[in-house]
């Protein structure tokens, strides 16, 4: 593996940046430009950390990389700040799409929750319709550059919050129209689904696609309430499913693990696992395992035949890009293309798209490894 100046990053001979990519987990509100934000905050007289986009940067990896999810939620503060207009929200919706076309991605889903971003006089339907036109924008653009790309919308409701059910509902009235699936979001620890089961009963009762944040701050009977009070099609992060594995024995390469019925449930059924490694490793959603990267069960839930799939989460806060995930999973361990395509044919069979369209994401992934 070799990184060349501008950040790429090459495996046997190939440019992973120029690879295919399919983005599952990834938060608008977590993928701001630094730039972007100094502008914005300038114009409705907010003050900002640092004026300079490469110091503001850092602060932003720096307050994110406390080991503590709720820590790293308060940097949210900021972001949001500056996405309360319709400008501001189709311009960061707009540049989020010119990033990830950037990053070689062909498909991705964009999370947001559009009840944090109504304090300027924004109805939820006008913030809807702003960032859909952002997108839509990006995806223009990225088409005249040449380069292929869609991006749908997931809405996600605060969990700590009393507004699941109109924002399923808002999520539904949007199907067809760019939201492509409902998430809850937001500290996880003590806000269980089970809070929400009146909106997911209504979108299990409208067949809308689900997924939720589970099994990052809290372990495994959050995990149990996303799949049974959120019907949840994916796992948001659900990395600790690996608590419900015991190692029995290990020589070398060699791993026996006897499962729960939970993680033997998750692996079975192939319910994907939106996995972040950098962003679990900064909000300690890996510390039972160990401290850096190569301490994540990422490669034992892989090993172990669970859909895995990798995500950025939130680009900003964890100064990252889909590319520079899998090259950091390649040098913790030792992946090559061939686990590079899986992760991506994982992640494509895992889109909230129909079928044929997640077939054609297949094909479009296979021949571009091909290449």
């Amino acid at each position: 593996m070799s990184i060349d100046a501008n950040g790429d990053v090459t495996i046997q001979g190939t440019s992973v940046r120029a690879l295919p990519k399919v983005s599952l987990h990834d938060h608008l509100d977590g993928a701001v430009r630094p730039a972007t934000i100094i502008e914005l905050a300038d114009a409705i007289g907010l003050d900002v950390p640092a004026d300079d986009p490469r110091a503001l940067g850092k602060w932003f990896a720096k307050k994110s990389d406390s080991g503590s999810l709720v820590e790293y939620l308060k940097t949210f503060g900021l972001t949001t700040a500056v996405m309360q207009t319709e400008e501001g929200l189709t311009r960061i919706a707009r540049e989020f799409v010119e990033d990830l076309a950037k990053d070689g991605v062909i498909y991705g889903e964009v999370r947001w929750a559009p009840e944090q971003h109504l304090t300027r006089g924004l109805s939820l339907d006008q913030a809807v319709e702003a960032v859909q036109q952002g997108l839509e924008e990006g995806e223009d653009a990225a088409d005249r550059a040449g380069h292929s790309i869609r991006v749908g919308q997931l809405l996600s409701a605060m969990r700590h919050a009393d507004r699941a059910r109109e924002i399923a509902e808002l999520a539904v009235d949007f199907r067809g129209r760019g939201v492509v699936g409902f998430d809850i979001a937001g500290p996880e620890d003590g806000f269980p689904p089970s809070d929400h089961r009146a909106a997911f009963d209504f979108l299990a009762e409208n067949f809308f696609p689900v997924t939720v944040h589970a099994g990052e701050a809290a372990g495994l009977a959050s995990i149990r309430s996303a799949l049974v009070d959120g019907r949840a099609l994916r796992l948001g992060h659900g990395v600790r499913i690996a608590e419900d594995l015991q190692v029995v024995t290990q020589e070398g390469d060699e791993v026996q693990v006897q499962f729960g019925d939970l993680a033997r449930w998750v692996r079975d059924r192939e319910i994907p696992l939106e996995l972040s490694p950098s962003s679990n490793l900064q909000t300690g959603a890996i510390s039972a395992w160990g401290k850096t990267l190569a301490d994540h069960p990422f490669d034992l839930l892989y090993q172990l035949g669970f859909a895995v799939t990798v995500n950025v989460d939130n680009r900003t806060m964890s100064a990252t890009s889909l590319t520079r995930e899998l090259a950091l999973l390649v040098e913790a361990f030792e992946y090559d293309l061939d686990d590079l395509e899986t992760f991506q044919f994982n992640a494509a069979s895992a889109a909230f798209l129909p079928v044929e369209e997640r077939e054609e994401l297949v094909e479009m992934i296979a021949e571009g490894f091909a290449d």
